[in-house]
């Protein structure tokens, strides 16, 4: 089966770009075309669920993917601006226009590769001017046509169509670089080897231990032994019906516990990479009294493992909780809900943390990716409880053990809403010195 590769680049160079890829029978291309970076994750959004991978026309657009669709789990990969593309243009600006270096204005380059291309060329004692992107396309334009006006270039490198179109229309002399067939081929190779990964990751084995309680909510002595019996043979009929969906192969393990066998991949696909519950009508019957860990592995005896290490998981959440445990021992989820986290079962580097403050290894493990998905080391009760869905008094009761074991530090207040007293903010440090 083909990679479907939505290639996402501007109209001038589509057909060479969508040509090369042509030449790799491993891919199926999908062009898009866009003028502005505006534009970039609007059009990812819409076409993600019709692409396998992403390749960009250069970092910028990749970096707009990355920053306006967080939600968008496939690959992205993108044509690198530097080598071949890079000394092509230099090439024609010294061959073709005899323009010296230090005569040349840059944009989107970071000082420092600036400073290796002069180096790579030998150009000791040269100055290159350059500016990176800080999110405003006039901001590049300015700064060239600045420098020409100041008789400090004769010639603007960009790597942005608009600000070549733009700067042509003002009379600045000026080249694009563009991609070469060099470092397509590299954007793809890198793209290909990710695709004979997840390949392998596709077909791995996942397993599914489903809980469920088919008398929920009836009054005692309603029912007699059969019709009891006829209710479980309900649910496990649905459960065999939805396992055909994911191409498994279903076995009860005790009343009220199944097993679903199947792999990564079609679960991937089912839950849309494991971000939701499946929509399946034999589901919805089940509602909220269905409780579900998922687990991936190398065999069926590993992935069975990591399928009760996540049916574990979903104690902390209650009835309907739908939580996924990797071979590498990440745990996500729940699934289905606004608030997820991801952390891992591996105590590396938390052990003696846990020792000295009472706390389990998962508890740190999830107040560290709370940390990493709030993108800050201070935080109150309420975050904690909210991003953990715990009771507020357990997220402080954890905040005060973390104080008085030294891996917090109350750092000030914050007012949460009109009411109340203000919450106390506190910066963790799990892994000091």
């Amino acid at each position: 089966m083909k990679i479907k590769l939505g290639y996402v680049g501007v109209e001038d160079t589509m057909e060479f770009v969508t040509a090369i890829i042509s030449q790799y029978a491993e891919f199926e291309c999908i062009p898009f075309t866009h003028e502005r970076f505006e534009e970039i994750g609007p059009l990812v959004s819409r076409h993600a669920d019709e692409v396998d991978m992403w390749l960009f026309s250069g970092p910028l657009p990749y970096r707009a993917a990355k920053e306006q669709t967080p939600h968008v789990q496939e690959p992205m990969f993108y044509i690198s601006y530097s080598g071949t593309g890079l000394y092509r243009t230099l090439c024609q600006l010294f061959y073709r226009e005899r323009v010296d270096i230090d005569r040349l204005s840059f944009d989107m380059y970071t000082d420092e590769e600036l400073a290796k291309v002069a180096d790579e060329l030998q150009l000791s004692g040269s100055r290159l001017h350059g500016k990176a992107f800080e999110g405003s396309y006039q901001e590049l334009i300015d700064y060239h046509v600045r420098m020409r006006n100041e008789g400090k270039t004769d010639y603007a490198v960009t790597c942005v169509w608009y600000v070549q179109d733009k700067l042509k229309s003002l009379g600045v002399p000026v080249l694009r670089v563009v991609p070469t067939e060099s470092s397509v081929q590299a954007a793809l190779t890198e793209a290909s080897r990710t695709g004979e990964t997840l390949r392998y990751m596709d077909a791995q084995i996942a397993v599914q231990l489903i809980e469920t309680d088919p008398y929920a909510g009836i009054m005692k002595d309603t029912y007699g032994s059969d019709e009891l019996y006829r209710m479980e043979l309900a649910v496990s009929e649905s459960l065999m019906d939805y396992s055909r969906h994911v191409h498994g192969s279903m076995k009860i393990v005790s009343p009220g516990r199944y097993a679903i066998f199947t792999t990564r991949g079609i679960l991937k696909a089912a839950t849309q990479n494991f971000t939701q519950i499946p929509a399946y009508p034999e589901l919805d019957g089940m509602g909220a009294e269905l409780t579900c860990g998922i687990g991936i592995g190398q065999t069926a005896y590993e992935a069975e493992l990591m399928a009760g290490r996540a049916l574990l998981q979903t104690r902390h959440y209650g009835k309907g909780t739908w939580m996924v445990v990797f071979d590498d021992k990440s745990v996500h989820g729940p699934l289905g809900r606004e608030e997820r986290l991801s952390f891992t079962y591996s105590s590396e580097g938390l052990q003696e943390t846990s020792e000295r403050t009472g706390l389990s290894t998962i508890t740190l493990a999830k107040i560290e990716a709370v940390i990493s998905k709030l993108k800050t080391d201070v935080i109150h009760s309420n975050q904690l409880a909210q991003q953990m869905m715990i009771m507020p008094r357990s997220a402080r009761r954890i905040l005060i053990q973390l104080e008085t074991s030294g891996y917090a530090e109350v750092i000030g207040e914050e007012t949460v809403g009109t009411r109340g007293r203000p919450l106390k903010l506190y910066r963790i440090s799990l892994r000091r010195a």
